[in-house]
């Protein structure tokens, strides 16, 4: 039997119970169903594993690819992590969360060689204006649930339906009685990044989970504010994409990919998104 750490007052979103077992609070609750999880910090309680497994000197996280493989839900699972695909400057590891006997969550990680490239760095956006010239921000006015409770926001201006630009932050630690990396904590983020521009509002006639995120990380991260300049676009066949590009204070740091599958609810009314 699944147990679930219930308390009102979380002061983290996981607790380590040993031996690879884990249990979430009520802060990783997610935004669909009650009895879910976020797959905010799912993404950055893997993360914490990827760089844990066999760490390289050298080689860093570039891209982190995780695979929704079904609903994630709350209460007790385990971790296991392997590599996948060693190497001496590029290599593959795999974290993968189980619950109830079964694979809900797999993630990957390409490490890559760090050189000294900045004689040819560049940039193709601009940084965000920083959280402290945004207005207070709520995503609880259209989403529920224990994460997004969990979340401190401040948005920028011309916020409209499939386009906004929103910094985000969090008190609460990752894992109990632990400090996270900035890494951790600001991907442990970054699946937030569907819910802050919808198309349509989550409570009306359509919903639009993603099956996947993908990050890709041309630097390091810094901090605990994450920065999402998000677009979201939907097709006519039922397939939508979120298109996000992730902001540090001292700049964009990386891109993520959610594709979203579209289901129309019968019988619901559409509210303003």
């Amino acid at each position: 039997m699944t147990s679930v750490n219930a308390s009102k007052n979380p002061t983290s979103y996981y607790r380590d119970l040993g031996d690879g077992r884990w249990e979430s609070t009520r802060a990783a609750q997610g935004a669909w169903n009650d009895h879910e999880q976020h797959m905010a910090p799912v993404t950055g309680l893997l993360t914490r594993a990827l760089l844990r497994h066999e760490p390289r000197p050298g080689l860093r996280l570039a891209r982190i690819g995780c695979e929704i493989l079904g609903l994630i839900p709350a209460g007790e699972f385990t971790i296991t992590t392997t590599t996948l695909r060693p190497g001496r400057t590029i290599e593959l590891v795999q974290a993968e969360m189980i619950a109830n006997g079964r694979p809900v969550v797999r993630v990957t990680g390409w490490r890559l060689a760090t050189t000294d490239s900045a004689a040819v760095a560049g940039l193709t956006v601009p940084p965000l204006p920083g959280p402290d010239e945004a207005k207070p921000y709520s995503m609880t006015e259209k989403w529920g649930g224990g994460f997004i409770e969990s979340l401190t926001g401040r948005v920028l201006p011309d916020h409209a339906p499939g386009r906004g630009r929103v910094w985000l932050t969090t008190d609460l630690s990752l894992v109990e009685g632990e400090e996270p990396t900035a890494l951790e904590h600001l991907v442990g983020m970054a699946d937030a990044a569907n819910g802050v521009a919808t198309r349509v509002h989550p409570a009306g006639g359509w919903v639009f989970p993603n099956v996947d995120l993908q990050l890709h990380l041309f630097r390091e991260p810094a901090g605990r504010w994450l920065g999402l300049d998000v677009s979201v676009d939907f097709g006519p066949d039922g397939v939508g994409v979120t298109s996000t590009v992730l902001h540090d204070e001292d700049g964009p740091f990386g891109r993520s990919l959610q594709i979203l599958t579209l289901r129309e609810v019968p019988g619901a009314d559409q509210p303003t998104p």
